[in-house]
């Protein structure tokens, strides 16, 4: 399994961590191609009673490297299941039968912000900053945001954050319930792993039940959300505002948005 992600066992706490600090943790084709393996690990091991996801360095993960290619040379899919595979690795984190907490060390901006609403719970670093900055970029939202979001902090809210691209620090997360516990930073993982001791130390075949049927009785669907987001973020893809988002990301200015 490469470095950029790493998945091991303590007992019955499984943890998974990207470990590409320099890269603030991004999406790049390697550090996905290692999480995909990561999570196949965790979904493997049966003696994890709990999984914790969690970044080296200053961010959980930083979303999209702009900078490299996510899309892979002679790709010759559809544009929607392009864009749709760029998620699939993080979305995997769904076929984990056991509880998944997010142990939020640092920030986590786009993509890596929907990496943390698919953990079941989430520890947060209270200074670190969480959301969904899409349309400051010119692109539509993608791996199910805008079906989990709503579903954790109401339709109201979930649209004033994805409209204004909003980012939010962690205590502030907390407060709109977007995590469970804003914390100092060195204290993001102890709490987590609190919360997984506190979990593994549960009947492990019935707490594996109860995430199945609390979910199912929910109508969790949030795959065929992301699938849906990709036919709109491939559309946003190709429009010359989603270029001037990302260059002037890359530049470090404000974008100038033209609507085509």
């Amino acid at each position: 399994m490469s470095a950029a992600v790493r998945y091991e066992r303590s007992g019955s706490i499984g943890v998974i961590t990207l470990d590409r600090p320099d890269n603030r943790n991004s999406m790049t084709p390697e550090l996905l191609d290692a999480f995909s393996a990561a999570s196949a690990a965790a979904r493997a091991d049966r003696e994890a009673r709990v999984v914790i996801v969690t970044g080296n360095g200053a961010s959980f993960s930083a979303g999209a490297d702009f900078k490299s290619t996510l899309q892979r040379d002679g790709d010759n899919r559809a544009p929607n299941e392009r864009s749709f595979a760029m998620y699939e690795p993080f979305l995997s984190l769904l076929d984990i039968a056991v509880p998944v907490i997010g142990a939020l060390n640092g920030h986590a901006v786009g993509g890596g912000f929907g990496l943390a609403l698919v953990c079941d719970i989430r520890v947060a670093n209270r200074d670190a900053r969480f959301g969904a900055n899409f349309t400051k970029l010119g692109i539509h939202p993608g791996m199910a945001t805008t079906y989990i979001l709503p579903r954790l902090v109401g339709l109201p809210r979930a649209a004033e954050l994805l409209f204004a691209g909003r980012i939010v620090s962690g205590a502030e997360a907390a407060e709109l319930g977007m995590v469970n516990h804003a914390v100092a930073e060195a204290e993001v993982m102890p709490r987590a792993l609190e919360l997984a001791r506190e979990i593994a130390g549960c009947a492990p075949i019935a707490v594996r039940w109860t995430k199945h049927s609390l979910y199912r009785n929910y109508g969790w669907d949030p795959v065929s959300a992301a699938e849906g987001e990709a036919h709109a973020q491939s559309r946003t893809f190709e429009t010359e505002d989603s270029k001037e988002g990302v260059a002037a990301l890359l530049e470090k200015r404000a974008p100038v948005f033209k609507g085509r």
